[in-house]
């Protein structure tokens, strides 16, 4: 964890934070800010915010349990304000959150989209899944053809899991050998 920033979990006040950075990420999909407000009240448990010394988020991971997989982790959002990137926090975000999330609610593995031009968090996953010795499979789960929008480019699923230290964490957490 970069020095000086703690990971908790959002309030609901945190969400017109997240939203601004969000906006100011320039490569996320922005979303109303009434979904930041809702993700906060009711996705909180799956998802993680960064805190300067101030209290402030200076970034988060937003994130729910997939309905027909509630094992697995659906990361929605990754953003880190343009001040602290560079210094690892986005993966310091994910670790934490999928370590707390395997903790309380025992998922094993983590699921996310990402545009086949993002760079960083295509690198971001494939490290993730390095660093927690798991598959990872990917797949087209959203050509750009069914977008109603024009421009928006395909969404590759990541799949990445089941990871050990996941399923160890959920297995202490259960009482489970």
């Amino acid at each position: 964890m970069p020095e000086g920033l703690k990971l908790d979990i959002p309030r609901l006040e945190d969400g017109a934070a997240m939203w601004r950075i969000a906006r100011d990420s320039r490569t996320l999909d922005l979303n109303s800010s009434y979904s930041y407000l809702l993700w906060c009240r009711d996705f909180a448990d799956t998802s993680v915010v960064a805190r300067d010394a101030g209290g402030d988020p200076v970034g988060f991971v937003s994130g729910y349990l997939r309905p027909r997989s509630p094992r697995t982790l659906v990361v929605w959002q990754v953003a880190v304000d343009e001040a602290q990137r560079g210094r690892g926090l986005a993966a310091a975000m994910l670790d934490g959150l999928s370590s707390r999330v395997a903790e309380t609610l025992g998922i094993d593995g983590i699921e996310t989209t990402i545009t086949p031009d993002n760079t960083a968090s295509n690198r971001l996953f494939s490290r993730y899944a390095e660093r927690h010795s798991a598959p990872l499979e990917r797949e087209v789960l959203f050509d750009a053809g069914v977008f109603p929008d024009e421009g928006h480019d395909s969404e590759v699923l990541y799949r990445i899991g089941p990871a050990p230290s996941l399923v160890a964490l959920g297995q202490a957490a259960d009482g489970r050998p």
